[in-house]
């Protein structure tokens, strides 16, 4: 079992005492970006545990939605902290059910418009997850106004304690700008604040390029004082972001720079790539235990969201991504408090696997569970189970087969791990990056194969087997489920248009070509109608 540190996220951290976010327009419930930010003074002092505490909850942002169990006391009002404003909830419902590999066959509001392509402003999905990121901006830019050498000299604070702030600053800007870097991945343009913005003004809209030079800016500026990498578990480190999250967020955001400000940045994405290699990661010996309750363990892992059983026991987070694709049948096999299983596979992920010849010796195929269905083609997404194919793949037991402390969530989501940035590497190499070479290239994707095919030597391929939709085949085999595949669609051209037709794709049953704009999602529309300086995303 894992060990705590106050650092790392519980629901009882942070509790919401330090940071409060209101709306300044009357007429909306939801919190716009333009809001008012109060900070009691009174709550900092010269003790050291107040700012952990206030760190604490930066980072729990990412895992839970509210202060107090089951997304009581949410943290962004008019949206549901757990299904629709949650950080891993709403990033693997915009990743994944808008591409081809799942599909949410339950009737909620929005649901279905992401599966088929068909959202417009008012997605209350997009809306919340749009304003969970600002939310972590505006925290990340409260903590950075009350750490200052001004406001710590004036409290009095030890220079022990002011050199640890220093890092959870740090450890701050890491946060704010993973949050822009959703933000520019998934709306491009959008309005920006840092923590010398005035407070209670509207913002203005910066560019693309804006927005990519301020994040690639301060992940620079801020790689001197993170903590330097742990690999493994470590009691005082595990959780928390280090250089290593720097660099492997540098790398994602130089690979998809082509996309995000039409410049190729592919050998800076080698660069970074070979900073997290070196840092001495290794791939987890066994595929399946890098979605158990003991991951934390993996020295694979290089940037987890934690999950602690009922210390931030959430509706959304991994609890759904467990429940909500396992049947029913398997809830005691996997230790699942319920399975929901609405989130099934389309048959174009099954497809992926089976382009390989030897596919039922791949070990990852074995979590694609076309056992547990009638029908892999979703033809009636309204009856479920029987349309579509269960996905098993985070199982919420210990890697030797014993159960954690409780059947509440103890898997971590592994947000970075090593296995991306070998496939970075080798698609940064394939598109014309130095400082790097399609030989080790090959070797990285073989590693990754050996592991999935139990060191099957057959699964190798060869430098002429390397191709670009060889990758994205791969990373489709390799990160199915994991929150990533729309970016990956969009960068390879394959997400909109004719390219690539998967079903229901443009709300048919067989799929069709669509318009270009849904590269990027719309701005939500209360926030387009509450900010004057914001120009809506075209298409919309």
């Amino acid at each position: 079992m894992k060990t705590y540190k106050k650092i790392i996220l519980s629901s009882a951290f942070g509790a919401g005492l330090l940071f409060s976010v209101t709306s300044c327009v009357n007429d909306l419930d939801t919190v716009p970006l333009a809001s008012t930010e109060t900070t009691s003074d009174k709550v900092f002092s010269e003790n050291l545990d107040v700012y952990t505490s206030s760190l604490a909850k930066i980072y729990s942002g990412l895992a839970i939605g509210g202060n107090s169990g089951g997304e009581g006391d949410q943290d962004i009002a008019g949206v549901d902290g757990g299904s629709q404003a949650s950080f891993l909830r709403g990033l693997w419902n915009l990743q994944e059910l808008t591409s081809d590999e799942a599909h949410c066959c339950w009737g909620d509001a929005g649901v279905n418009d992401l599966n088929t392509m068909t959202w417009s402003s008012g997605n209350v999905f997009i809306k919340g997850l749009y304003y969970r990121f600002l939310y972590q901006v505006q925290l990340s830019n409260a903590f950075l106004r009350q750490t200052t050498d001004g406001e710590l000299a004036s409290r009095n604070v030890s220079d022990s304690d002011k050199a640890i702030i220093k890092q959870y600053r740090a450890e701050a800007r890491f946060h704010r700008a993973l949050a822009y870097y959703y933000l520019l991945d998934m709306f491009r343009n959008v309005p920006f604040v840092n923590e010398e913005s005035a407070i209670g003004s509207y913002p203005s809209q910066e560019s693309a390029q804006n927005i990519f030079n301020y994040i690639e800016s301060e992940l620079l500026a801020i790689e001197s004082d993170m903590i330097n990498p742990t690999v493994g578990f470590s009691s005082t480190e595990y959780g928390r972001a280090t250089k290593a999250a720097v660099w492997t967020l540098l790398s994602r955001l130089y690979l998809n720079a082509e996309v995000y400000i039409k410049a190729p940045k592919y050998t800076e994405a080698i660069t970074y790539c070979n900073k997290v290699i070196n840092a001495g990661f290794k791939l987890e010996p066994v595929y399946a235990n890098l979605f158990k309750a003991d991951n934390y363990k993996s020295k694979e892992i290089i940037f987890p969201i934690r999950y602690e059983g009922a210390d931030n026991q959430t509706w959304g987070g991994m609890t759904f991504i467990i429940c909500s694709t396992v049947p029913s049948s398997m809830k005691g096999e996997i230790n699942a408090q319920d399975a929901w299983q609405g989130n099934r596979a389309k048959i174009s992920l099954v497809n992926t696997f089976k382009k390989e010849a030897n596919s039922d010796k791949d070990s990852r195929m074995s979590m694609v569970r076309t056992d547990k269905t009638e029908n892999q083609e979703i033809v009636n997404p309204s009856i479920y189970p029987g349309n579509g194919t269960p996905i098993v793949k985070y199982v919420n037991k210990n890697s030797d087969g014993t159960n954690p402390a409780s059947n509440l969530v103890w898997v971590d989501f592994p947000l970075f791990r090593l296995g991306e940035v070998y496939l970075t590497y080798a698609e940064a190499v394939l598109r014309g990056g130095t400082g790097g070479s399609k030989a080790q290239a090959v070797q990285y994707i073989n590693d990754l194969r050996l592991r999935a095919y139990n060191n099957d030597s057959s699964s190798a391929i060869t430098a002429d087997d390397l191709t670009l939709d060889f990758l994205l085949d791969e990373k489709g085999r390799e990160f199915f489920f994991e929150a990533q595949r729309r970016t990956d669609l969009v960068r390879y051209n394959k997400f909109t248009g004719d390219n690539y037709i998967w079903t229901w794709k443009g709300n048919t049953q067989a799929g069709r070509s669509v318009e270009s704009f849904l590269n990027i999602f719309p701005l939500p529309a209360d926030e387009v109608g509450s900010n004057s300086n914001l120009t809506q995303n075209p298409g919309y």
